[in-house]
């Protein structure tokens, strides 16, 4: 029996070829995400692991900095610092050979051509903490010296090779808003993963890093090594001898450990992510497999039933047939192992090409990402073989008699309608009952579409012979599809249900992120009455010059900051958000539900509804408020509007926050013209503010155009991880139609005696294989549109502004898209079938 199984595979290579190619693509999507994932996170944790090499122990605050209000009753949002007395503590314990200090934050370096020098997504700035020597052994130079004075820097090598700088050259930095020229005096060498993955790292003197960055004499660790001959665990202990109640010690091995269990954990979620697209694409797989072998079966009907004839048990067969299964299921599973490991280096250089910051390192193809493929591979295909073996063992020897086994009983039909018809009521009773609740939506989602593709076989029938005008104007070809198409549902329906799962998928996706766009769009400008809005490109604060220089620049009318000031209100922490209660009315709008901006200063407040709602407050409701420096106070609701991303929380008066902050730093500014929002009024800004390349300046335009970019590229993003099953439904209607034309041989060969010329074969084909993809893809549009009406009322908790949006556009292009997946599917098919020999298939059995 195993001779047969494999006579059965080499008898049959062009029909298991499709099978192979779907199991292959699934695999390759499995093993290229696991190669990719321990690619990515090797990388990381080596470079981890080489910024840890100069740190045996580091100091840091606890974890309970007194920004968390129920800390103590400290001020809110101060944090507990690191300072220059502890570091000289440090680096005189018994074990330390040396102790350094770092405070870091946010910089961007311009090139010679105005543009950011940083190829990745974050710039970073640090200090330059010399040793007795005179050098930081943290950043080795490779020419020139560390900064050592306010308007100095250095730079990483590879920053100034991409920007063209040499040392004495003057560089535009910016940290916080305003363009800072400074003097290169150094250039150094950096093992920093940020900095391997393109990211520009820039030097200051301490002093000055720590007025950006922090509070002078302050750090945000120390980093102390330890002595020849003395371990970290014992450098540890002496240090805590030292330590101050807010900090702790952290070994560098520990550092370590940590970080690299968070990289773990981030790239087995994005790892989670992509296995589910992976699992969408062999799940749609099965059908193809599980039809594949169906149809061989049926076609050896005589040649099994005479092996049960003469001696073979039931169980032999059943083994035959998955053995077939086996032999296809490695073969897949080896190329598809082979094909992954292009993909996850494929990715990397994608996912590199889109600004990520991923650090050079080996491609990694693990024991476990090998045996998983190949688990994935053979389990899947012998899976979907299983049914098809049973039906196959079941065949009775008396079949040898004849040459076509028993269709399907009228009685399985009815059964398999019902079965279909009460999944498909629970899953809708499901979702329109548990709208609220993801879990409950996706058990819902599932069960209506296992319920649909049961009774997919009943719906073919009628949705197919929909099409019957259209294909009256085929002729006899459009007729004979038709019939071809509806001749066996259980196959049509098979084939139709592969391409109606992606399609599904893609069409709600759609639906529901388009849906959100248009919400979120509208949320974000409808209260905005401002014709810009600047903020750092990172979203970093913004430095109050650059309100300042914004509020003196020629043809402006109106300003106001957006600043966030830490608070306490009662017992909870809420933050104060602080504008200009002077020109609010003219630059936002919001929704007010009761009262307004008007008056909005001293003790005057105005809070948002949902917090309103939450906290039970209304207008006239005294708050009593504990600012950041402390003191003491009480604010009085004067107005109750719709939060939006604009303006959200409790809004003070930023005269009200001013008096009680050390430090001042804006979200954004919001800024009126003259001229109103245009580009030579955008030019004019982006001149008063230096040519700034890390401030953005954006109007409602651009605003809508960066919330429908974001959509587009998530939804580009899910498009191509869908686009594998989508090929896969392709190779699956190929298959079905190759077969069954061959099931057909001597139909079409009588077809082509009494007159049906090759043309007409041809257009048979294509229009049946039209057929099956069109109603495969009006079926996936159906339920994706349905699939984005039912979660309405969950996301407008969160949006209360969504409507379910129906991009016709779109949907007709899925359509089209259906309609071209059938027309190129035929292709082969209809050649084929052209090209028989009318008299062979006559005589054909």
């Amino acid at each position: 029996m195993f001779r047969t199984a494999l006579r059965n595979v080499l008898a049959h290579k062009g029909r298991l070829l499709m099978t192979v190619l779907a199991v292959l693509l699934g695999v390759a999507f499995v093993s290229g995400t696991l190669v990719f994932t321990s690619t990515i996170s090797n990388a990381q944790q080596n470079s981890l692991q080489k910024g840890f090499t100069g740190v045996d122990v580091a100091i840091h605050t606890t974890g309970r900095a007194a920004a968390d209000p129920e800390a103590g009753p400290g001020r809110p949002g101060e944090r507990p610092a690191l300072s220059q007395q502890l570091l000289d503590k440090a680096a005189t314990v018994p074990g330390a050979a040396s102790a350094s200090g770092s405070v870091a934050g946010y910089a961007a370096v311009a090139g010679k051509d105005g543009k950011l020098a940083s190829e990745g997504q974050s710039p970073r700035g640090a200090n330059y903490y010399p040793g007795g020597d005179g050098k930081d052994a943290r950043y080795p130079l490779k020419d020139g010296r560390g900064p050592r004075a306010a308007g100095e820097i250095a730079l990483d090598a590879k920053t100034a090779e991409r920007a063209g700088y040499k040392v004495g050259d003057t560089v535009r930095v910016s940290v916080d808003g305003p363009v800072l020229p400074q003097k290169l005096t150094g250039i150094f060498t950096s093992d920093d993963g940020s900095v391997e993955a393109g990211n520009s790292l820039t030097l200051f003197d301490t002093a000055t890093a720590q007025k950006f960055y922090g509070k002078q004499g302050e750090f945000n660790e120390i980093a102390v090594k330890a002595a020849p001959g003395t371990s970290q665990t014992v450098l540890k202990a002496e240090l805590d001898k030292i330590l101050p109640s807010d900090t702790e010690t952290v070994t560098g091995k520990q550092l370590a450990d940590e970080q690299a269990k968070m990289v773990s954990d981030d790239m087995k979620a994005m790892q989670k992510f992509l296995l589910i697209f992976a699992g969408i694409a062999l799940f749609v797989g099965i059908f193809i497999i599980a039809n594949t072998f169906s149809m061989l079966v049926a076609q050896r009907t005589k040649e099994l039933a005479l092996l049960r004839a003469v001696g073979a048990s039931r169980r032999q067969v059943t083994r035959s047939v998955l053995t077939e299964a086996f032999v296809v299921g490695a073969i897949a599973a080896v190329t598809g192992l082979l094909a992954g490991i292009g993909i996850g280096a494929v990715l990397r250089s994608v996912v590199r090409d889109m600004g990520a910051s991923i650090p050079d390192g080996p491609l990694v193809v693990s024991l476990s990402t090998v045996l998983t493929s190949l688990a994935v591979g053979v389990l899947v295909t012998m899976l979907a073989a299983w049914l098809p073996a049973r039906r196959a063992a079941k065949i009775p020897p008396v079949a040898a008699m004849s040459s076509v086994h028993a269709v399907a009983s009228a009685k399985s039909l009815v059964v398999r309608n019902s079965i279909g018809a009460a999944l498909s009521a629970l899953g809708v009773a499901v979702l329109l009952t548990g709208s609220a609740n993801e879990m409950v939506l996706s058990g819902g989602a599932a069960l209506l579409v296992l319920g649909v593709f049961v009774l997919t076989p009943l719906l073919s029938r009628p949705l197919i012979a929909a099409a019957e005008p259209v294909l009256r104007t085929f002729g006899i070809s459009g007729k004979l599809a038709r019939q071809n198409a509806v001749r066996n549902p259980r196959r049509t329906a098979a084939t139709a249900s592969a391409l109606m799962i992606g399609l599904t998928l893609i069409t709600g996706m759609t639906v529901v992120a388009g849906s959100m766009q248009q919400a979120v769009d509208k949320l974000a400008t409808s209260s905005l009455k401002a014709d810009f809005l600047v903020s750092m490109a990172n979203r970093n604060p913004l430095s109050p010059e650059v309100e300042k220089t914004l509020a003196s620049s020629p043809g402006v009318t109106a300003v106001s900051p957006v600043r966030e000031s830490p608070a306490r209100i009662g017992d909870g922490h809420t933050p104060l958000t602080g504008v200009d209660g002077r020109t609010i009315e003219q630059l936002a709008k919001p929704k007010f539900t009761s009262g307004s901006f008007a008056g909005l200063s001293g003790d005057k407040a105005v809070v948002d509804k949902e917090l309103a709602k939450k906290r039970g407050w209304k207008v006239g409701s005294s708050l009593p408020v504990t600012f950041e420096d402390g003191k003491k106070g009480t604010l009085t609701v004067s107005g109750v509007y719709q939060g939006s991303e604009l303006l959200n929380g409790i809004v003070v008066d930023t005269r009200t926050l001013a008096p009680h902050q050390e430090l001042t730093a804006d979200s954004r500014v919001l800024v009126k013209t003259e001229t109103g929002a245009n580009e030579s009024a955008k030019d004019s800004l982006r001149k008063a503010l230096g040519d700034n390349p890390a401030i953005q300046i954006a109007d409602k335009k651009d605003i809508s155009n960066s919330i429908a970019g974001a959509v587009n590229t998530f939804l580009n993003m899910m498009y191509g991880l869908l686009g594998m099953a989508v090929v896969v439904a392709v190779l699956g209607v190929v298959n079905t139609l190759a077969m069954s034309v061959f099931e057909r041989s001597q139909e079409i060969g009588m077809l082509r005696a009494i007159g049906l010329d090759r043309k007409g074969i041809k257009r048979m084909v294509r229009l049946e294989s039209l057929l099956i993809s069109l109603f495969g893809g009006v079926l996936g549009i159906g339920l994706g549109v349905f699939f984005g009406w039912v979660p309405g009322d969950m996301i407008r908790k969160l949006l209360p502004d969504y409507a379910m949006v129906i991009p016709w556009g779109r949907m007709v292009l899925f359509l089209l898209l259906a309609a071209v997946v059938g027309v190129l599917a035929a292709l082969w098919p209809a050649r084929r079938a052209a090209r028989l020999n009318m008299l062979a298939a006559i005589k054909a059995e």
